[in-house]
């Protein structure tokens, strides 16, 4: 593996790639830690420091997450990829429902393009949305729950116009950034910068669980923490690799004067089809009522019941969140799976090139036995996710880590799946220049 880095290093072209990325991921975490004007960064640093990380970012968590930890320092980078991956699901859903983006997709590579385009902007949409929202929650005093320091040094129109504008030029930045890593360098820009982003975080959560035990208890706990951290990112390679592969044949036919087809192929279709998407769903549904709560508390006077239950069990680690938590991972696991691979639409094409599966009839038994195979799939593929997303609070309740245990949830299937992606690409160009690749 050493030998093959070495070898990725020799080759001008693959190394100008590799140093480029890394200069663009430099740059992005710079702008992660820059503040934001009229921010004033010394209370942002003591309520931070004050609030526990439960009350500071379980509202906020998944963006908190993609942000590598700059949502809660308001830095120019504070929104992260997070607009950028919304604006992407929904398109993608607004593609089924929508004739005209389904004829584009349809179009191929200059319909894609323009989605790609409707994705840019969409994304400023969002930018301009989460940035007012959350400026406003650190004006009012909202972003850490129980400091009352001023967070903003001028509450005044145009300072916070100001920051609101930054803050969505930086989103703008990011997708630049990214996608200069997907033209120019290596892997898929906005999937590494993902990476980047929560491996940041490793090191201060896994220092953060030594620190949660005095002397050698704490060493105990930290060694159990990166056995079963490694013992979960092993499964987490193994099922994502999985896959069941229905072979394919195809006929021979006669085209001009050349005879074509007579190959055999496969489908792959893997266990976990849906990726990270259904457990993305699934956070920002449980997200609504939580936001609820927190904007509509109620007085002591006029108490709001619906809110007060939200508040005491919809919480990170409850085990009523953790229960519709792991059902609607189940739930939109079915339903992202049914929207993105569409047995008829994949028989029909089978069967415009003269394709079969052996021992299936073409047709609607292709259909059923495709739609058959992919239910099959889902079932283990959805309880995969689900205890993976559990894993941090089963951490919670065995070692008292809640909001520190890295290896589990989002992500380490982020981390798992972009790091596979990222190897397999840089493989297939050693392996272009008649090098070996990283796995022998």
């Amino acid at each position: 593996m050493l030998s093959a880095f070495a070898n990725a290093l020799r080759t001008p072209d693959l190394r100008k790639k590799i140093l480029f990325t890394l200069f663009i991921l430099a740059v992005f975490r710079l702008g992660s830690v820059i503040p934001t004007p009229n921010v004033n960064i010394v209370n942002v640093n003591q309520c931070r420091a004050q609030a526990t990380s439960g009350d500071a970012a379980g509202l906020y968590q998944m963006i908190q997450l993609f942000s590598g930890g700059a949502l809660l320092q308001l830095a120019i980078f504070a929104l992260g990829i997070m607009p950028y991956i919304t604006a992407s699901i929904i398109l993608q859903l607004l593609t089924v429902v929508i004739p005209r983006l389904e004829a584009l997709k349809k179009e191929g590579a200059s319909g894609t393009a323009k989605i790609t385009q409707y994705t840019r902007y969409l994304t400023l949409v969002l930018a301009v949305l989460n940035s007012t929202a959350f400026v406003t929650l650190a004006i009012n005093g909202q972003l850490f729950k129980g400091c009352s320091l001023d967070l903003v040094y001028d509450k005044g129109v145009f300072p916070i116009l100001t920051m609101i504008l930054t803050m969505t030029a930086g989103t703008g930045v990011i997708m630049w950034l990214g996608e200069l890593i997907t033209d120019r360098g290596v892997g898929n820009g906005m999937s590494v910068m993902i990476f980047t982003q929560i491996a940041a975080q490793f090191p201060a959560s896994l220092w953060a669980i030594k620190e949660s035990r005095e002397g050698a208890a704490g060493w105990f706990v930290f060694s159990i923490v990166m056995v079963i951290g490694l013992a979960v990112m092993a499964g987490v390679i193994f099922m994502e690799q999985a896959q069941r592969r229905i072979p394919v044949q195809y006929a021979k036919r006669m085209v001009g004067r050349r005879l074509l087809g007579g190959t055999t192929t496969y489908i792959p279709i893997k266990v976990n089809q849906a990726g990270v998407i259904p457990v993305i769903f699934a956070s920002s549904m449980l997200y609504l009522p939580v936001l609820y709560a927190q904007f509509q508390p109620g007085t002591a006077d006029s108490p709001n019941p619906l809110a007060n239950w939200i508040a005491a069990n919809l919480t990170t680690g409850s085990w009523v969140y953790e229960m519709f938590f792991f059902v609607l991972i189940i739930f939109f696991t079915y339903f992202y799976v049914s929207i993105t691979f569409d047995p008829v639409e994949v028989s029909d094409n089978m069967k415009k090139y003269g394709g079969f599966i052996p021992g299936v009839r073409a047709g609607g038994p292709t259909e059923r036995y495709l739609a058959h195979v992919l239910s099959r799939l889902t079932a283990p593929g959805s309880l995969y996710l689900g205890i993976v997303a559990l894993i941090p609070a089963i951490a919670f309740i065995s070692l008292g880590t809640q909001n520190k245990f890295p290896f589990g949830g989002t992500s380490i299937l982020i981390i798992v799946g972009v790091g596979l992606d990222t190897v397999k690409q840089i493989q297939s160009q050693l392996q272009q220049r008649n090098y070996e690749g990283f796995l022998r």
